[in-house]
């Protein structure tokens, strides 16, 4: 069973997101990575999901977000106007890649077996940890990502 706190509607999946494994793992230097990266405070880098009512910061308005809501979506995955406005201007173009690649493989295999699939390929070949999305190396354990599975 997927935690549908993390299951962002544009496809950002965020069991993968730096944000949140920074705010879950707790661990200082990764906040101040992340932090410096976003260009806010270490006390900001707080997440528990897209669709928690802990959000970070730049999270806590998203028209992508009020719209999948406020059709009765999970995400953009179900909604035929997909590729929209909202997703063609999202303001970070590595993660408008990374959406227009994941909401089709979404759709296509239902969440369940999506976020199994992204886990899967984000998961560590040495320590089995998560790989941050668009990270080189595993925080955890310093090993080099897959680029196929990164």
């Amino acid at each position: 069973m997927i935690n549908r706190e993390l299951l962002a509607p544009c496809g950002l999946y965020c069991g993968i997101c730096a944000i949140r494994l920074a705010w879950v793992s707790d661990d200082p230097a990764l906040k101040q990575k992340v932090a410096k990266l976003y260009g806010v405070e270490e006390e900001q880098i707080v997440c528990d999901g897209c669709m928690s009512p802990r959000r970070f910061v730049f999270c806590q308005a998203c028209a992508i977000r009020d719209c999948a809501q406020s059709k009765g979506l999970d995400g953009c995955a179900a909604c035929a106007e997909f590729p929209c406005s909202r997703i063609e201007r999202f303001p970070v173009p590595a993660g408008l890649a990374f959406i227009r690649q994941e909401v089709p493989r979404w759709r296509e295999l239902g969440a369940e077996a999506w976020v199994a699939d992204l886990e899967r390929r984000h998961a560590c070949p040495s320590c089995g940890g998560l790989i941050m999305r668009g990270a080189r190396r595993c925080h955890a354990c310093g090993v080099e990502a897959s680029p196929a599975g990164v």
